[in-house]
């Protein structure tokens, strides 16, 4: 099967012209080889071309020579005019032969400035699969390069005709990969799962990964308030990015051990990426401190050595990343400016709304201030289904490309939320979705949790923190398919499908609305509440 970018595209199902698209992906990771890489722009909106990428196309296959093919498709009717097929839109008819010249040519600019002249090769492909071309000599498009609807089920054939495997590499064919996804803003987005291996590629073009990064200030100390799904880590993983191209040392700083955990994984080679507490764990044994993860004073006594600690210049990083940094003290930002080089840049990200642990704001005189307030991860109606609940606007966008993913509130009598929670696992999962892509969240923390102790839901073995810690101060897992954690332990990642659980509360707060955020924000695809009755009950006044 041929490798498709960004993924999780096959996740949501759809309607109307992107679901054609996806139709298209599907043929093509079906039946082209898996020497093959298919780049297309379906699965995030790009604010200002909607599903295209480079313009008009609509794929771009890369064959493993490392030629490219370049294909636009024009889904339902066309009209054959005497000056080529013409696509109508509403009341506006467009040339579809001067609508590929126009990419091409475009594309041909990106190649040459990118490759230099004659060291890549480019190819074009018109895809019409429900429209059958009657007199193709007159098309204004090579008839050897028109696939309509009598040849559709030889496009993967027709694709490695003019993509031959056998052919001798091109000169750009190693560094194509990293071109396109610079060209399409592919960034790396947390998974469901800690450990996972595998780079989930989404892509927010557009968006905040793309305009932050072209702010200049002298000292360079950016803040970024954004809200859930704006893009605050796919940005942090940009930045860290750029950072090892320029050769420049970097540090990825956030609060929480599994957040830290996976973006060990999937940030570059050469950036180090830390939780608070494990830089200054790095302190204390700089100054030769016993460390003891049984004694509960010991997260006190690690701040109080970083607190101490002066870096010397080679111990100083070139870029800091703080993210999530609504979970930071006012203490700890000198600590973490001291470990910053003379000309260093820092950037502070945040999002006031999951402020979980009722911490004050910290005061960052200097910086500049920037918001970014669209969700692009969650569905929209779940975006909704939290601005309801708040009874008063929350100054963020529902600004995905999907709706309509029917989210789901089940509730449960008395204090057992169990029963009720594995009826939403089944449910996922006959709706398709894999354990991998479940995450089963607690509304409390692990302490107040029934889950925490639990080894399985039903047939299900769950992977949850023991409470726990190694010799190096590793957390300890339970070896299990279904990931559970606290809302707290998940913040700043992401599930195709979360189950929010044990949804329970006296009374409706801010700190009770700010958990609900958290926890349905986390779903990219679909969600499910396990409420109690009473809660149920308040949630449903507030909605009305």
């Amino acid at each position: 099967m041929a490798q498709i970018f960004p993924n999780g595209w096959d996740a949501i199902a759809v309607s109307g012209a992107a679901q054609r698209e996806i139709e298209t992906l599907e043929i093509l990771r079906r039946d082209l080889p898996d020497s093959y890489t298919v780049y297309h722009g379906v699965h995030w909106t790009q604010l200002d071309r909607g599903f295209a990428i480079f313009g008009e196309a609509d794929f771009v296959v890369v064959g493993p020579s490392g030629r490219v093919l370049v294909i636009e498709q024009k889904s339902g009717l066309l009209e054959e005019t005497p000056n080529g097929l013409a696509k109508v839109y509403g009341t506006t008819r467009k040339s579809v032969p001067a609508q590929l010249a126009r990419t091409i040519a475009g594309m041909h600019g990106r190649f040459t400035t990118a490759f230099g002249s004659m060291r890549y090769r480019l190819e074009e492909l018109l895809y019409c699969p429900d429209y059958r071309v009657m007199r193709p000599e007159i098309a204004g498009v090579n008839p050897a390069r028109i696939v309509d609807a009598r040849r559709r089920t030889a496009l993967a054939t027709i694709i490695t005709t003019i993509l031959p495997a056998d052919e001798v590499r091109l000169p750009c064919a190693d560094r194509i990969h990293a071109f396109l996804s610079d060209e399409l803003s592919l960034t790396p987005d947390v998974g469901a799962t800690i450990g996972e291996v595998a780079r989930v590629v989404t892509r927010i073009s557009g968006g905040l990964a793309t305009w932050a990064r072209a702010i200049e200030c002298r000292p360079f100390r950016l803040r970024v308030i954004g809200t859930a799904g704006s893009g605050k880590t796919q940005l942090a993983l940009r930045v860290l990015d750029d950072a090892a191209r320029a050769g420049r040392r970097a540090l990825y700083l956030c609060f929480n051990r599994p957040l830290a955990d996976h973006l060990s994984l999937i940030a570059p080679s050469g950036a180090t990426v830390l939780t608070y507490h494990k830089l200054c764990q790095q302190a204390a044994a700089r100054r030769g401190d016993t460390i003891d993860f049984a004694d509960g004073d010991v997260f006190e006594r690690l701040e109080r050595a970083l607190a101490g600690w002066q870096p010397d210049e080679a111990e100083r990083f070139d870029t800091i990343v703080v993210d999530e940094g609504q979970d930071f003290v006012q203490e700890w930002v000198a600590p973490i400016e001291r470990l910053l080089s003379a000309e260093g840049r820092l950037w502070w990200l945040e999002d006031p709304m999951q402020n979980l642990y009722r911490r004050d704001g910290v005061a960052l005189p200097g910086y500049v201030e920037v918001r970014a307030m669209s969700n692009y991860r969650s569905p929209r109606d779940i975006v909704r289904f939290v601005g309801a609940l708040a009874g008063a606007p929350m100054g963020f966008e529902a600004a995905s490309p999907f709706d309509g993913s029917d989210v789901e509130l089940m509730t449960y009598a008395g204090a057992n939320a169990a029963p009720t929670t594995r009826q939403a696992v089944d449910a996922a999962l006959a709706a398709g979705f894999a354990l991998s892509d479940i995450a089963l969240l607690s509304f409390h923390g692990r302490d107040k949790s029934m889950f925490t102790v639990l080894d399985r839901l039903g047939r299900h073995a769950l992977r949850s923190f023991t409470g726990a810690y190694d010799a190096h101060g590793a957390p300890v897992y339970r070896d299990g398919e279904l990931r559970f954690e606290s809302v707290f332990r998940f913040k700043g990642q992401s599930a195709p499908c979360v189950i929010l659980t044990e949804v329970d509360f006296d009374h409706f707060d801010e700190i009770t609305l700010r958990r609900l955020f958290v926890g349905a924000t986390r779903a990219t695809v679909k969600l499910f509440v396990v409420m109690s009755d009473r809660a149920a009950r308040m949630l449903m006044e507030r909605i009305g």
